[in-house]
């Protein structure tokens, strides 16, 4: 396919206009950067160009050596021979390389990376001084976005490539944490709990980074009318990643099942049975009682009239306490009627009923 021009300005194929420019720019400042660097380098790593620099900086460096015999008071490189002070006359040199009578012109950055490379990163090479221990950047520095540099060969006397390429990429961030943000437990709650309120101690270990298991326990104030999904969290509560990070630990209320009711949002649900009897001959003033989840014993009158199976009765204000609206507001009570239907019934009794309702 040949050269990809998207990876070499490290953009993706739906970069607008505007992307490219400024990946463009990027790969510009990387490099007169990477100029600069290799300057530096070629500098310091020569004794005789480190201690012109050091003496007259970097105008110095560059503003070339007039004729010996010039007064010191106007050349800069006056009492310099060969690059040390106490000669009689004026050192100079071009390229980087002594005797050349001229001001300091920086190398082609490539010959001096490329030198770098192959002496190691250390030791003296092609005519510049050692710096044993140090070098400028790895071969897989991180260093500009997604900019390649590359050349197809330099003059001089100094080594020959026919295709060299170079790519720094601009620093990245650290890879994410593997550690997730956020530990869940369930928090089984019955119903009892979610209408009057409590508190829960919850005890959990957590695994410190020096290995140390450490023993707590959680006190989680229950608030009457929480619902189940609710999340009560404790930041940094799990155990310690390699990194130094901890996820929050977030317990999430679920509902333990009851004998008497359910909960349908704000509401509560009851089922009450009543005998097919009862459903068919109530005249009023019948009663259930059902005892409810503060321990209340409640009267609950069975409907006039025929009782049809799933029949509803709602008390107001009776069902689960609502948050928004305090403690002094509440759902509804509702008592759904099961009408119970006998097993079998005997010949008579079944004459009779298609007498009764025939």
């Amino acid at each position: 396919m040949g050269t990809d021009y998207y990876k070499l300005l490290g953009i993706t194929k739906d970069a607008s206009e505007d992307d490219i420019k400024k990946a463009y720019k990027k790969c510009e400042e990387a490099s007169q950067k990477f100029k600069q660097i290799s300057e530096a380098f070629e500098v310091l790593s020569d004794k005789q160009k480190r201690a012109i620099y050091d003496q007259f900086g970097e105008e110095g460096l560059k503003g070339g050596s007039p004729s010996p015999g010039t007064g010191s008071g106007s050349n800069p490189f006056a009492g310099f021979s060969n690059g040390f002070p106490g000669g009689g006359t004026t050192f100079a040199f071009t390229s980087g390389m002594p005797g050349g009578g001229a001001a300091f012109s920086p190398s082609d950055p490539f010959k001096v990376y490329e030198s770098f490379l192959k002496m190691g990163g250390f030791g003296s090479f092609g005519g510049f001084g050692g710096m044993p221990g140090a070098s400028m950047f790895d071969e897989n520095d991180d260093m500009t976005g997604g900019s390649m540099f590359s050349s197809s060969g330099m003059g001089g006397s100094g080594p020959r490539r026919t295709q060299t390429q170079f790519q720094f990429q601009s620093p990245q961030p650290p890879p994410k944490s593997n550690t997730p943000s956020e530990i869940t437990r369930p928090l089984k709650l019955s119903l009892e709990e979610l209408f009057n309120g409590t508190t829960k101690h919850m005890k959990v270990s957590r695994r410190k980074l020096d290995g140390i298991t450490e023993d707590k326990v959680l006190e989680i104030a229950v608030q009457p009318g929480w619902k189940e999904g609710t999340k009560i969290r404790f930041p940094r509560g799990g155990n310690e990643a390699a990194d130094g990070s901890s996820p929050d630990l977030v317990f999430v209320v679920e509902d333990k099942p009851h004998p008497r009711f359910t909960r349908e949002g704000d509401d509560l649900v009851a089922r009450v049975a009543i005998s097919l009897v009862d459903a068919l001959t109530n005249e009023g003033g019948a009663k259930k009682q059902l005892e409810h989840l503060d321990g209340r014993k409640i009267q609950v009158s069975v409907p006039m009239g025929i009782v049809n199976p799933g029949q509803e009765t709602r008390l107001v204000g009776e069902g689960m306490p609502i948050r928004k609206k305090g403690v002094t507001g509440k759902g509804n009570l509702l008592v759904r009627w099961d009408v119970t239907f006998p097993d079998r019934l005997t010949a008579a009794q079944k004459e009779g009923v298609r007498r009764v309702l025939g």
